[in-house]
């Protein structure tokens, strides 16, 4: 691939052509703002200038319930040997070309599974793909050329190609990524009028339950209105536990002991196909999850923490797997959960205890 088309230039598309711009790729920029189109130029993803016949690839990066249209638009112009689509659903734009009578055996669709809370060009980052899935979604129809084109796209952007049907992708993507935004803007609004001195108490797990309810409302109607079936079927079978959950909380209020022993038995299970559903998520790298210690270390809020306790880790040869943040509620300080092997976590206590660190037991 040498030359590419962009279309939208908000946080995928400005991401992608910041990946090809560095790859190599003369990458044209285009959006119906633009504005946006010139801030993502100046970012280095590309030119706004128009190209002067067909590129090799058009990626059109539109809102869902307008992909269609937009690469309707592109493919009669002929801008473009191939085009592709980077929206978070897939079977129904296919199908709204179809009904276009167009030609598809120059289209392909695709969704690579990163993003961030932040939209436009100026969230942009070159790196926001590497290591995630790209999940690329060809017919009988599409051109091994158009394919290829696409597989280029990916490695340049270093994502991992996988392939699915459309309609296969909606589903899962309903199930691990659209309903657990919505549930985590329903957890979230119980915040909205919640007490001060609650909302004080908040610690790192409603934090990682909300986090993502702070994307951009506008966004997701987008996205949930081109997908709205395979999510409600979701959240019906999630509010038939929620139901039985709070029967079962109920029973534990009764004096009544075979009641009480009924909501034990129904608290215990939703815990339990929690935990088998966890266990089920990709761990480091993709791989099976594996189980890490947590070594706490506090630390002060200022510069150089982080990079210190690294550093020091570093020094006794053990390598951090994770890390997280919890910061103390009103204090200048918080802990740094590092997790690691766990033969490694005795070694690393006994090494940060003697360079200086407090260790939380």
């Amino acid at each position: 691939m040498r030359t590419a088309l962009v279309i939208g230039t908000g946080l995928i598309g400005t991401s992608a052509a910041l990946a090809l711009a560095a790859r190599g790729v003369v990458v044209h920029l285009t959006d119906h703002d633009p504005e946006q189109a010139r801030t993502a130029a100046a970012l280095g993803a590309g030119t706004d200038e128009a190209p002067g016949g067909p590129v090799d690839l058009a990626i059109v990066a539109a809102p869902p319930a307008l992909v269609a249209g937009v690469l309707a638009d592109a493919m009669r112009r002929g801008v473009a040997r191939g085009y592709l689509d980077v929206a978070s659903v897939k079977g129904g734009p296919r199908r709204e070309l179809e009904a276009l009578g167009l030609d598809l055996s120059s289209y392909i669709g695709s969704h690579p599974m990163s993003g961030r809370e932040k939209s436009g060009p100026l969230a942009a980052t070159a790196d926001l793909f590497e290591g995630r899935p790209w999940v690329l979604t060809p017919t009988r129809d599409t051109d091994t050329e158009v394919l290829n084109l696409a597989l280029e796209l990916v490695s340049h952007c270093r994502a991992v190609p996988v392939v699915m049907d459309a309609d296969a992708h909606d589903r899962a993507v309903a199930l691990v990524s659209h309903m657990p935004h919505l549930v985590s803007s329903m957890v979230a609004a119980r915040l909205e009028n919640a007490e001060e001195a609650a909302v004080r108490l908040c610690g790192q797990g409603i934090r990682d339950v909300t986090r993502i309810a702070a994307s951009d409302p506008r966004m997701w109607i987008d996205i949930l209105s081109a997908n709205p079936g395979p999510v409600a079927d979701l959240l019906s079978d999630v509010s038939a536990d929620l139901d039985e959950t709070v029967r079962a909380l109920r029973a534990l209020q009764s004096s009544d002991d075979v009641k009480r022993g009924e909501g034990v038995a129904g608290i215990e299970d939703v815990l339990r196909r929690g935990n088998a559903g966890q266990v089920r998520v990709p761990g480091k790298h993709g791989s099976a999850p594996r189980v890490y210690e947590v070594v706490a270390v506090l630390i002060d809020d200022q510069p150089g923490q982080l990079a210190r306790i690294f550093a020091d880790a570093g020094m006794a040869g053990v390598n951090i797997e994770d890390v997280r943040i919890e910061h103390a509620t009103g204090q200048q300080a918080g802990h740094v959960q590092l997790m690691v092997e766990p033969k490694a976590a005795p070694v690393l206590s006994a090494a940060l205890r003697e360079r200086g660190w407090a260790i939380r037991q």
